[in-house]
């Protein structure tokens, strides 16, 4: 059985590796296919898909085009994934700059926030040292343990960069049905990302399962690096519950995330290949419905 990761970031955004150095390591760790799903853009997925098609014809491997989505729901930063993106869409790419838009604003609060604190810290600093792409919190807690003001990454998260933390800013968000529309709108599939992480309780669960799904929602990422004894059972028979597909994927970001491995997690994931091939063959049922649906309209 071949693996297969659907969840993975580059320096895009918050993870670490380039575009092409994602590619070569999910090559180098024997997956079959991977998706790039990094937050609020798409900037290196043609650069991916570049890498993967290099790639020697004895060496079959798939690339995913991905991307990743925050969202507002039931009070909680909710992620949606989408994956199988066609990504020619002049209407996606103007979407994707005005979320651009909005972390940049962001971005500049927090950083008046820390030069008010003490912190030397720029927009020009940042970018000169964290790249181009799109910058997170993943991205501000690595500049400040680069700088010596703390020891970790998680200790940026947790003294100052969580939810009621001294930097935090709270972000715009889009609302669920928006993200879902906007997936759709270039023939992805929506996946609402590591629902565990979200601490629903269960009856919550449920609840959020069934309201994205009445919004278009189409999976659920039942495998995930953090899942640990019952919880992907579970993921499943909630995800079978509400008729939504499986998706899995590490939440790979490099040495921003030093303890998951793209793949295997933290040593125990393992997300089979027929994960894939049941959403491409979910992918090709409604792109054939639509075709039924435009016939009938016609006739």
């Amino acid at each position: 059985m071949y693996r297969i990761d659907l969840h993975t970031h580059s320096n895009m955004s918050d993870g670490t590796l380039s575009p092409e150095e994602l590619i070569g390591a999910a090559c180098n760790a024997g997956l079959a296919a991977v998706a790039l799903t990094d937050h609020d853009t798409a900037a290196g997925l043609a650069r991916a898909a570049a890498a993967a098609d290099a790639l020697s014809p004895s060496h079959p491997f798939e690339f995913i085009p991905g991307i990743e989505l925050s969202v507002s729901y039931m009070s909680r930063e909710l992620h949606l994934v989408g994956l199988h993106l066609d990504l020619h869409s002049p209407s996606f790419q103007s979407a994707l700059s005005a979320l651009q838009d909005n972390r940049d604003a962001r971005n500049l609060r927090m950083i008046g926030i820390m030069q008010d604190a003490g912190i030397d810290i720029s927009m020009e600093q940042l970018r000169r040292e964290q790249g181009s792409g799109i910058l997170t919190r993943a991205n501000f807690a690595r500049y400040l343990m680069e700088h010596g003001y703390i020891q970790t990454i998680q200790e940026g998260f947790d003294r100052y960069l969580d939810v009621g933390k001294p930097f935090y800013v709270p972000r715009e968000y889009m609302d669920p049905e928006t993200a879902i529309t906007l997936i759709h709108s270039v023939s992805g599939i929506a996946i609402l990302a590591h629902p565990l992480l979200y601490h629903f309780s269960v009856p919550e669960l449920e609840q959020a399962a069934g309201g994205l799904k009445a919004m278009g929602l189409d999976g659920l990422e039942a495998y995930y690096s953090m899942n640990s004894g019952y919880d992907t059972v579970h993921m499943k028979k909630l995800a079978q519950a509400h008729g939504l597909i499986l998706s899995g994927g590490s939440d790979f970001h490099g040495s921003n995330k030093p303890h998951i491995r793209l793949g295997f997690g933290r040593g125990n994931l393992c997300i089979p290949e027929d994960v894939l091939q049941k959403q491409k063959a979910y992918l090709a049922a409604r792109h054939t419905a639509r075709i039924d649906s435009c016939t009938d309209t016609i006739e």
